[in-house]
């Protein structure tokens, strides 16, 4: 009964759950770190629940209050919301995990920690499953103040001078939102996307929509050359933040960027797709060079993400012929995302231990903590693309769309991005096997974030084996069901 209950609403738990979970920390500060695990681990179950029922029964339709479009709220979770969520539920729950022990000698800082996550991941859960355009925006706000909180919570002037300029940025991309969205509404009278869909025309006031609601997710997920606040934001925040906001925060926009594209906006402006290439193929490049130069092991991570971005905006113009490349992007965000999130937790572990970040003084640490930098390495195979890692199987479906539709220039970035990836990565772990002329006396490192970082690393590889399962998921109701 219980378990019929929990699959018949388990779209509407994804977003009670946290949301309790986040009073709850509020009201109940010496229990933060409890309702967080729990909240985690309830959020894990209802977004295993929603993927069978989406397996059983197709896409899921949830009219709140049991009003439809375009007076009520509906949620609606098809293959790719559910995907997403999924991940966003895996990933949540590694760093729950993983917060619980990095905040335990700081527990001033955890009672802001988890109830500015469990909001975030309300926002998250609730963006994923929206049908309308104005909720999109609600849930956008929710996620761009929550996210500010989290990159403030070191209370360093760095850290607060990052979140600054996130909270600035943030609210910037979501105001071109809202404009495009006022617009939308004033053409066709409602917000409900599939509504939309069937008013929209290419018209100027529809152009004008496009670009200012393009423009918008474009500066929030950090495309290039908009990336100018993403690493300082993201080098600055505890580990724990650092691998949230990477790993999942910028695939919300991207996500919903994504949805409106399939949904509405492709066929409004044919030629933009080959602007969002050029601008991801430059993403890539300038933030695979700039990874390279850095001196600090969490910046060196935070341009590659800069970088990983590129890739999925890459698949813009391949997908013009054809669904597979969006399969490949959708497959790299994944990857991506359990690969970013022990790249981060492994950088976090090694400050911790020395007290530092600086590359070239690593001194001999692959000795000290064997399974931290096991798992950068493992999950920088990922980055890479090296088989028979998630990120290997993502960009070769790339790549190949790029050498059938003759994007010879696309494919050279595909390939270059590859290399320098590897040169960063490779430049870590061989200061990771050196001794260092400057010693630094180092502290003990709990086994258990160790060993949370190393999980999500070999997750990142396993998607490149159990390649079927998340394509099956993917093909419920959407058209990114393209064959590879």
């Amino acid at each position: 009964m219980v378990r019929e209950a929990m699959l018949q609403y388990a779209d509407i738990a994804l977003i009670l759950v946290p949301l309790a979970g986040a009073l709850l920390s509020f009201v109940l500060p010496r229990a933060v770190s409890l309702i967080g695990i729990a909240s985690a681990v309830g959020i894990t179950f209802c977004a295993l629940g929603l993927t069978e029922t989406l397996l059983t029964n197709g896409v899921r339709q949830h009219l709140v209050g049991g009003w439809g479009a375009p007076l009520g709220i509906e949620l609606r979770a098809d293959g790719l919301s559910t995907l997403m969520l999924l991940m966003t539920a895996v990933v949540g729950l590694g760093i729950s995990l993983y917060a619980r022990v990095w905040f335990r000698s700081e527990a001033n800082k955890a009672i802001w920690f988890w109830p500015l996550w469990l909001l975030l991941w309300t926002a998250l859960n609730a963006l994923f499953l929206a049908a309308d355009l104005f909720n999109l925006y609600v849930t956008l706000e929710l996620l761009g103040l929550s996210a500010t909180g989290l990159t403030a919570l070191a209370g360093s002037a760095a850290a607060l001078g990052g979140a600054m300029r996130y909270l600035l940025v943030s609210l910037f991309g979501s105001l071109l939102y809202l404009l495009g969205i006022a617009l939308i509404y004033h053409q066709c009278g409602n917000v409900d996307i599939a509504l939309v869909a069937e008013c929209l025309s290419p018209t100027s006031p529809s152009w004008a929509a496009l670009a200012l609601i393009v423009s918008g997710l474009v500066l929030k997920t950090a495309l290039f050359p908009f990336h100018f606040w993403l690493p300082p934001a993201h080098a600055s925040a505890p580990a724990p933040v650092s691998a949230l906001l990477s790993a999942l925060v910028i695939k919300a926009t991207f996500y919903l960027l994504l949805r409106l594209w399939l949904d509405l906006f492709s066929p409004l402006a044919p030629q933009l797709d080959s602007l969002l290439g050029l601008l991801g193929a430059a993403a890539v490049l300038w933030g695979s060079l700039l990874a390279l130069r850095q001196v600090r092991l969490k910046l060196l991570i935070a341009y590659s993400t800069v970088a990983q971005i590129g890739y999925l905006f890459i698949a813009f113009p391949l997908a013009s012929v054809g669904m597979s490349a969006w399969n490949g992007a959708l497959y790299l965000a994944l990857s991506h995302a359990l690969a970013k999130a022990s790249m981060f937790m492994a950088a976090g572990n090694l400050m911790r231990h020395a007290g530092h970040d600086r590359i070239r003084e690593l001194d001999l640490v692959a000795q000290r903590l064997p399974l931290s930098v096991t798992a950068f390495a493992l999950a920088g195979m990922s980055i890479m693309g090296l088989p028979p890692s998630g990120g290997f199987v993502a960009k070769w479906w790339l790549l190949e769309s790029a050498l059938q539709q003759g994007m010879w220039s696309l494919a050279i970035v595909l390939v270059v991005g590859g290399i320098l990836a590897a040169a960063y990565v490779f430049r870590v772990v061989g200061f990771a096997f050196t001794e260092s002329p400057v010693t630094h006396e180092a502290c003990p490192i709990p086994r258990a974030m160790e060993w949370i970082a190393l999980v999500l690393a070999l997750g990142s590889l396993l998607l490149g084996v159990f390649v079927q399962p998340p394509l099956e998921v993917l093909a419920v109701g959407t058209p990114l069901a393209g064959g590879n």
